[in-house]
C-alpha cells in the first residue's frame, strides 16, 4: 500500500431530503447501503468518517421496511448507541471541513436521493478525486454512482469513470418501482445515463436487486440495496492489493 494512502475511509451520505414516492414518503439515506458497507470497514481494520456535503441529512421513510431491513439490521437501527447511529447522528461531517488526504477509500452511499445532491456535491466529489489522485479507492452501490460523473482525474481532465465499466441501480428498476416518470420530470440524470454522459460502460445485473458488484481497477461499484457489503469488500480487497 502506498504510504500516502491511510487505512481511513470515507462514507458519503447524501444531504437532500425530500418527497418522492406515490404514498407521499421521503427519499433521503438509504440505511443499510451505509450501515453494510460501514460493517464491513470496521471490521477490516479501516477508521471510517461519515460525511454529507451540507453536513446534515435525512432518512428515506422506506428504506426503514422490513423489506429492506433483516432483524439484525433492525435492532441496529433502534440502537442509539449503536456507533454507526452515533457517527450519524452526531458526528456526521461536512466535506469541506475536512482533509481529503487523511483517508485512503470513497465509498457513496445511497437513496434516490443521490440523484438531486451527488452530481453538485463539490466538496465531496474533491475528496474523492483527491483519493483517486493519490492512488486510492473509490467506490459508490446503488444510486450512489451518481457522484462519479463529477469526480475528475487530474490526469486526463476527464471523469475517473470515462472508459470504465461500472454499475448501479437500473433504469429497469426504476420503472419497476413506478419512479422512472418521476426522476425525469426532476430532470436529473439516472444511473445509466450519467454514466454514459461521461464515456462510461454501465453494466447491468442479472435483475435490477441481484447481489452484484464491479470492479474496474481501482473503482468499485454495486447496483442496488442487496449489493452494498459485496461492494465495500471488494473496495476493501481492491485497497488491500494496492
Amino acid at each position: 500500500m502506498p504510504a500516502n494512502l491511510p487505512r481511513k475511509a470515507l462514507l458519503s451520505i447524501t444531504s437532500y431530503h425530500g418527497p418522492l414516492y406515490a404514498d407521499g414518503k421521503n427519499t433521503g439515506l438509504f440505511y443499510t447501503e451505509a450501515l453494510h458497507p460501514y460493517e464491513a470497514l470496521v471490521k477490516a481494520g479501516f477508521e471510517v468518517d461519515l460525511a454529507s456535503e451540507t453536513g446534515k441529512y435525512g432518512m428515506d421513510d422506506h428504506s426503514l421496511e422490513k423489506d429492506f431491513l433483516n432483524d439484525e439490521d433492525e435492532k441496529i437501527y433502534h440502537d442509539a448507541k449503536h456507533p454507526f447511529n452515533v457517527k450519524l447522528n452526531s458526528q456526521l461531517h461536512k466535506a469541506a471541513d475536512l482533509n481529503p488526504g487523511d483517508y485512503g477509500l470513497f465509498f457513496a452511499s445511497a437513496g434516490h436521493a443521490t440523484l438531486w445532491d451527488y452530481p453538485t456535491a463539490q466538496n465531496l466529489q474533491n475528496i474523492a478525486a483527491d483519493i483517486y489522485k493519490r492512488g486510492g479507492v473509490v467506490s459508490a452501490v446503488c444510486h450512489g454512482p451518481a457522484i462519479l460523473p463529477g469526480i475528475i482525474d487530474s490526469s486526463t481532465g476527464k471523469s475517473i469513470i470515462a472508459g470504465k465499466k461500472v454499475t448501479g441501480f437500473t433504469t429497469e428498476g426504476e420503472v419497476v418501482l413506478n419512479l422512472l416518470d418521476r426522476i425525469k420530470e426532476a430532470h436529473v440524470p439516472t444511473i445509466e445515463d450519467g454514466a454514459a454522459s461521461v464515456g462510461a460502460k454501465y453494466v447491468a445485473p442479472p435483475t435490477p436487486f441481484a447481489d452484484f458488484s464491479e470492479v474496474d481497477g481501482r473503482v468499485v461499484t454495486g447496483a442496488n440495496p442487496a449489493s452494498a457489503k459485496t461492494t465495500a469488500l471488494n473496495a476493501i480487497k481492491v485497497f488491500d492489493s494496492l
